[in-house]
This record gives structure tokens, C-alpha cells and sequence, in this order.
């Protein structure tokens, strides 16, 4: 939801002047209390309440007109409270900022209209606006689907990392009490297994995190390459210790090959200003 707010925040002049106008074009709405307002929860698929209310008394006359139900428990009531955060244009009508409707317990906005002595009011859901102007994009069936296979895939791989954190403590434990002799390569390679079982974890982390717990489902979303980079930095991590593993032990066996561990530690630079770069250019475009 702190998404969707955002958006609204974002795009809230277009989405004003959207509902503004629409209601504006209807026509006058006394004439859509006969059929109550059918012909707007049609246009409006975000419109989830209708009522009205005398304009003297502010007091509600009408039912609250759902979609599908009406309830009668509201007349009577008065809107005073509402109308004080209201300012309505030149056509008499006003559109409030998001709040939590007591109706339905849903985030919405009130459009409001006043035609003679009553003053109309609306309630859109602000997640199904947003979906209607094409600012978010929610596909209930496909995001139930998705987040399943996200969930299956991320669950495997934090079970890999455990593999991986659990091979990493018995080769070490390996080394020490079953190999004959201590070396650099039975320290590192532990720690090889330790780090990949680190990025393989933080990857599922952040992919429950994005496409599981917290969706995110607008089109210019700033995280958009997060999964990528800190992937990538775990990895680039792993073959730094490589890197460094392989540096000491031709050190210690033959300084002839050390050319082999310039070119890996060159590759593993290369990638290093490769995801700078791709940093910088991502930071500069949003």
C-alpha cells in the first residue's frame, strides 16, 4: 500500500482532474438515483460507495449504495466531518485526499458534487484507480501464480544455501582433523563455499522481499535492478577470495604461473567497474 500511495502522490494532479472531470460529464447526477448510479460503479470500476446528503442539514439521506448490496445503517448520519476537508471548483466539485474508508476498511479519496440542496458523494479504492489510469499493474490470477513460483524457487535456494554453508563446515573440519597437512586452499575453499551460500541466500532474501512479501507493482520502481546488484556483488566477492586464494598459493608453488592470477584478478576488476558503471547510470536514470 505505501507504493500505491506513492504513486497517488506522484500522479495525483492526473488522477484529480480524471475523476474531476468524468464526474462532471456524467450529467447531472439526480437523475442516477433511480437506478442507483449503476451507470457509474460501470464507468468507474474503482467506485465502491455512493450516497448523498442534504446540503443544509449535511446529514445523510440516502443509503450507502454498494457495488452489489445496499445498507441502510447510515442514514441519518452527518457528514460535517468530511465536508471540512473539502474545497469544491468552479462545477461544485471537490476531491479529498486518500483516508481509510470506516465503510469498507479499504484506502479510498471522496469526490464530492453538489447539485441543489444535496451534495453527492463517492468513494473510490485507491489500488483500483491506480490499476484503472495504468499507473500500477495487478493481475490478481498471474501475481497469484508468480508469487507461488517465486516463493517455491526462493524456498530451494535458501535450502542450497544451507547445503552450501554445511559443506563449507565440514571440509573445514575435513582439512583440520582427516588431512594430512594444513594449507592456504583447505582455509579457503571454506570460506569460497561460505560466500556462495551467502549470495545464494541474500538472492532468495531479495526475491521474497520483492516478489513475495512486498510486490512491487509500479512500472518506475527504483528497485527494479536490486536482485541484480547485490547478486552481483556477492559473486564478485567470492572470486575476490579466489583471486586471493590462487595469488598465495602460486606464490608458494610456482611464481612462473602467477601471470594466471594477474589475468583472473584483471577479469575480476573488469567486472568490478562493469557493475560500477551499471550502478551510476541506473542511479542517474531514476
Amino acid at each position: 500500500m505505501q507504493e500505491f500511495m506513492q504513486t497517488y502522490k506522484t500522479n495525483s494532479e492526473d488522477i484529480n482532474k480524471f475523476l474531476t472531470e468524468t464526474i462532471r460529464n456524467v450529467g447531472e447526477l439526480h437523475l442516477k438515483e433511480s437506478d442507483n448510479f449503476k451507470k457509474l460503479f460501470k464507468i468507474f470500476p474503482s467506485l465502491e460507495l455512493a450516497y448523498f446528503c442534504d446540503s443544509q442539514t449535511l446529514n445523510q439521506i440516502s443509503n450507502n449504495i454498494y457495488r452489489t448490496k445496499i445498507n441502510t445503517m447510515q442514514i441519518g448520519s452527518n457528514r460535517q466531518y468530511l465536508l471540512n476537508k473539502l474545497h469544491f471548483n468552479e462545477n461544485d466539485i471537490s476531491v479529498s485526499q486518500p483516508y481509510i474508508s470506516s465503510a469498507s476498511g479499504a484506502t479510498c479519496l471522496t469526490v464530492a458534487k453538489q447539485e441543489g440542496d444535496k451534495i453527492y458523494f463517492f468513494d473510490f479504492k485507491i489500488n483500483q484507480l491506480l490499476q484503472r489510469l495504468g499507473l500500477v499493474e495487478v493481475h490478481k490470477e498471474f501475481n497469484i501464480l508468480s508469487k507461488s513460483f517465486y516463493f517455491i524457487t526462493a524456498f530451494v535456494m535458501m535450502l542450497l544455501a544451507l547445503f552450501a554453508v554445511g559443506y563449507s563446515f565440514f571440509e573445514f573440519i575435513n582439512s583440520i582433523f582427516y588431512k594430512p597437512g594444513l594449507s592456504i586452499e583447505s582455509i579457503f575453499k571454506p570460506v569460497i563455499a561460505l560466500t556462495l551460500g551467502l549470495a545464494v541466500f541474500d538472492l532468495a532474501k531479495t526475491i521474497l522481499e520483492q516478489e513475495v512479501v512486498f510486490k512491487s507493482y509500479s512500472k518506475n520502481s527504483a528497485s527494479e535492478y536490486k536482485v541484480l546488484i547485490k547478486f552481483s556483488v556477492t559473486i564478485i566477492i567470492a572470486l575476490l577470495i579466489e583471486s586471493l586464494m590462487v595469488v598465495f598459493k602460486i606464490a608458494i608453488d610456482n611464481y612462473s604461473q602467477m601471470i594466471h592470477a594477474v589475468s583472473l584478478i584483471g577479469g575480476v576488476s573488469f567486472l568490478f567497474i562493469a557493475l560500477g558503471l551499471f550502478i551510476y547510470f541506473t542511479k542517474k536514470k531514476n
